[in-house]
């Protein structure tokens, strides 16, 4: 059987992209592995087209080794004694122990050869000894010693060599057929494949080399002399910038002038930009899935220790029978009942060909097994389970490419053996520094300067504002809104101000949420001196920015986040003292104590919010010392009491105490020391009484006890003089005291969603009430004084029992129909002159109001 030189390559094939995982030492086996498997061939088919053994007897050891020679036979031919096939006319005639019938066919044959001989008398006569073996006896004689005489190795030498061979094939590329490995280094080969072809790479690399000569250009040029840029005032503080914050480990580094890139490297076509994002998520997922195991290194090891054991075993056995490859063989076949001879003696005609092929076969496994020691020897030799780029964060600007380890180094060890480029340029997509200055080109080429112009708004206090929400940075055009003044930024990964963040000198109120931001040192400087407004949401405290605590013209400050007791250290309280004009901080957190450190801010805080979620806050002690608060609120602290710290904050004009669990208000006769306090904000609690106490609070002017479970409003309550506004809605009471007229100062009252039955007439003398909430109640008819409040501008009726509306409405001359609030069934009730009185002009006065 032939095979065709395909047919055999074949089974060392492998797909040509793997090839950059085969370090020279196996290519080399490789190619030594055809070789080899071509002489098994072609010993395979020399063996079985020609290998074959000729045999003689041995007349001396049979019992008639006398007879011949006493009958002096002629001498055996030449061409006899070499084929070993008798000629015809020299056989010999034996008739010893023969049958009359054979002796009388052998004298006939006797006489017809003398015939011949009279014929041709010139015919020359044979010589050499004679036997009495015909043509197919020689045949079978040859068969038979071909399989006793010859030893194994001989006849099987090259099956065996083909079948070592491969072997050792199929060992050196088992781990790209295994299916564990094969569908891992077929996804690496991918791969790399497109990070090296990938313009991205080429675009890194180039704006990396530019970087690298820039730099070498400003330390010639004498780089380390200060910008002209840098104000004189910088220069005097850079000692206190430069320096090292121990808490926050800020350090900003000195000002790099700005490397102007070409304008063909900074366009990155946006499908290249795309297949390139694409890249970093693979190479992300691909070594997350691959560094957690071993098993190709494993493997790889495995099958070189196979192929070098097989080079030993091969060796080994193959010396021991060389030298029983011979070219004569004696031979004693157990054929003397049918041939008359015990022992034959053998030539075998492939011996010197076997001979020579053995010892070409020797010398090419010797040299495959010593490929075989170095490889072990390379795998062995250093920890090919990690992989380092430190060189290539020495050549480069991404200091950032991590080290890898077990089959992702394995592999990237290979591939540097084939070349060092591919895992150079696989780096690039290892780096988050590269991966950002990706996202920042495709973004600043996806988000244009109109584009943005379009999303700016004015919000609620008439500022220009833009909120960008989840986009992958920050666009380099927002740094050209020159009139911006409020910028908000949600779930954007990566922020960074760069210096010409100083362009936006309107400025003032800045949103991170969720966006972790890094700011270069000239961008810092001018947000610390302009920024007055900053708020920053997170999810752990180690999100805030470190430069937050430095902005010292920063006015208000909000942070939400987890801020945790346990974490109160980590806030960096302490750094706040830098922030010395810092007049709002809000915490909106969960809380479980007030910070003792924020007393560093007692100077200058005149106002804290304290929003804790549901949190009950424990400790309030600090406050004590924040002797300069104006303004306090406590969300949602679960609070019981008017916490005791309060009473010493002697400066306070609002308290705020929403969304608590006060039941009762005891301690509101403490508030008397309170000389300022102008503003109390219960609501949303679960007060049910109000204690009489409440009178002595005489500087209040506006309380609010909406939202709890009042049933009944003291007397006391109305002898506070100052009293503007009044909000006791959503509760449950029944009665509104006449002594409600008392309050002269009274210009907002709201007893909205109650179970108030009438209204007291005293309550009309209150002739400054511009807004009134009567709404969802139980009333059944509006008094007729209600003419009285000529300077109402809100009255709220809908929801109650009314089934009309007293014509004095008409008296209200500042009424109008959008500030009266009632169903349009009762509106109609009104005559037509009072409706028309308040229905005119409505747009006018509204306007005329804004």
């Amino acid at each position: 059987m032939m095979f065709t030189l395909t047919e055999v390559a074949s089974l060392n094939d492998i797909q040509p992209t793997y090839r950059i995982l085969k370090p020279w030492w196996d290519v080399f086996m490789d190619y030594l592995g055809l070789v080899m498997l071509m002489l098994a061939i072609f010993a395979m088919t020399m063996q079985i087209t020609k290998d074959q053994v000729a045999c003689l007897p041995c007349l001396e050891d049979t019992e008639e080794a006398s007879g011949p020679k006493a009958n002096s036979f002629p001498q055996q031919s030449t061409q006899e004694a070499a084929t070993g096939a008798p000629v015809l006319n020299t056989m010999p005639y034996v008739t010893k122990d023969l049958p009359e019938e054979a002796v009388r066919e052998l004298n006939a044959a006797k006489q017809q050869t003398a015939v011949v001989a009279e014929m041709y008398p010139h015919q020359p006569q044979p010589t050499g000894i004679r036997t009495n073996l015909d043509f197919q006896q020689y045949v079978f004689i040859n068969q038979i010693c071909y399989h006793r005489a010859l030893p194994w190795y001989s006849k099987y030498f090259p099956y065996l060599t083909l079948i070592h061979t491969i072997i050792l094939m199929v060992s050196s590329n088992f781990w790209f057929k295994y299916p564990k490995t094969s569908s891992k280094i077929e996804h690496f080969v991918s791969i790399l494949g497109r990070c090296f072809e990938s313009p991205w790479t080429t675009k890194a690399l180039s704006e990396t080399a530019c970087e690298d000569s820039e730099e070498n250009k400003q330390r010639l040029t004498g780089a380390t002399s200060v910008p002209k840029h840098v104000s004189l005032e910088e220069r005097d503080e850079s000692p206190t910038v430069t320096s090292t914050t121990p808490m926050l480990g800020v350090k900003f580094s000195a000002d790099k002038p700005v490397t102007e890139v070409p304008s063909s490297m900074t366009i990155l076509d946006k499908k290249d930009g795309e297949q390139a994002k694409a890249l970093f998520e693979k190479v992300r997922k691909f070594r997350a899935h691959v560094e957690d195991s071993d098993f190709i290194y494993k493997l790889y090891v495995a099958q070189t220790i196979v192929k070098t054991v097989k080079f030993i075993l091969i060796l080994s056995y193959t010396s021991t029978f060389f030298a029983r490859i011979q070219f004569t063989h004696n031979c004693e076949p157990d054929v003397k009942q049918l041939t008359g001879y015990k022992k034959f003696f053998c030539t075998h005609n492939m011996a010197f060909m076997l001979n020579k092929l053995l010892i070409s076969y020797m010398a090419l496994i010797l040299i495959y097994g010593m490929t075989c020691l170095y490889s072990l020897f390379w795998v062995f030799r250093r920890p090919l389970k990690e992989y380092s780029f430190e060189k290539v964060r020495e050549e480069s600007s991404f200091s950032d490419i991590p080290d890898v380890k077990n089959d992702f180094a394995f592999l990237l060890h290979m591939v540097d053996q084939y070349d060092q480029l591919y895992s150079k340029r696989f780096g690039v997509f290892l780096s988050e520094v590269s991966e950002n200055k990706l996202r920042e080109i495709s973004l600043n080429h996806e988000w244009t300067f109109e584009k943005l112009r379009q999303l700016v708004t004015r919000n609620a206090q008439d500022q220009q504002e833009l909120h960008l929400f989840m986009l992958s940075g920050l666009p380099n055009v927002v740094f050209d809104l020159t009139d911006l003044e409020v910028l908000k930024l949600e779930l954007i990964p990566e922020v960074r101000f760069s210096a010409k963040v100083s362009q936006m000198t309107s400025l003032q109120e800045l949103h991170l949420c969720h966006c972790p931001a890094k700011v270069e040192q000239t961008g810092f400087a001018f947000l610390r001196d302009h920024l007055r407004c900053l708020h920053v949401k997170f999810t752990d405290v180690g999100e805030i920015p470190p430069w937050v605590y430095l902005l010292r013209n920063l006015r208000e400050l909000n942070l939400i986040g987890n801020l945790s007791s346990e974490n109160n250290k980590m806030i960096g309280l302490e750094s706040m003292r830098d922030l010395k004009h810092l007049k709002t901080l809000c915490l909106k957190s969960n809380l479980t104590k007030i910070p003792t450190n924020i007393t560093e801010l007692s100077p200058h805080l005149i106002k804290l919010v304290v929003h804790n979620d549901g949190t009950k806050l424990l400790v309030l002690n600090s406050l004590k010392k924040m002797t300069s608060l104006i303004h306090l609120e406590l969300y949602s602290c679960e609070l019981e009491r008017i916490p005791h710290a309060i009473f010493s904050l002697t400066n306070l004009q609002e308290l705020d105490l929403k969304s608590n669990n006060i039941r009762t208000i005891e301690e509101i006769i403490s508030l008397q020391h309170l000389r300022r306090l102008t503003c109390l904000k219960l609501w949303h609690n679960k007060i049910i009484t109000i204690s009489s106490s409440i009178g002595q609070v005489k500087s209040l002017e506006s309380l609010y006890l909406s939202h709890n479970k009042l049933e009944s409003l003291p007397p006391a309550l109305f002898t506070l003089p100052k009293l503007r506004h009044l909000d006791v809605g959503h509760n449950s009471i029944t009665v509104l005291p006449s002594d409600v007229g008392l309050l002269n100062n009274l210009q907002h009252l709201a007893i909205n969603s109650n179970k108030v039955e009438m209204l007291p007439k005293q309550l009309f003398r209150c002739n400054k009430l511009k807004g009134l909430c009567l709404g969802h109640n139980a009333l059944t008819s509006l008094p007729e004084s209600v003419g009285q409040l000529v300077q109402l501008t809100q009255l709220e009726l809908k929801g109650n029992c009314l089934d009309r509306l007293p014509a004095q409405l008409g008296n209200c001359r500042l009424l109008r129909r959008n500030g009266l609030i009632v169903e349009d069934h009762l509106f109609d009730t009104l005559p037509v002159e009072v409706k028309d009185s308040i229905s005119r002009e409505t747009s006018t006065s509204f306007t005329g109001g804004l």
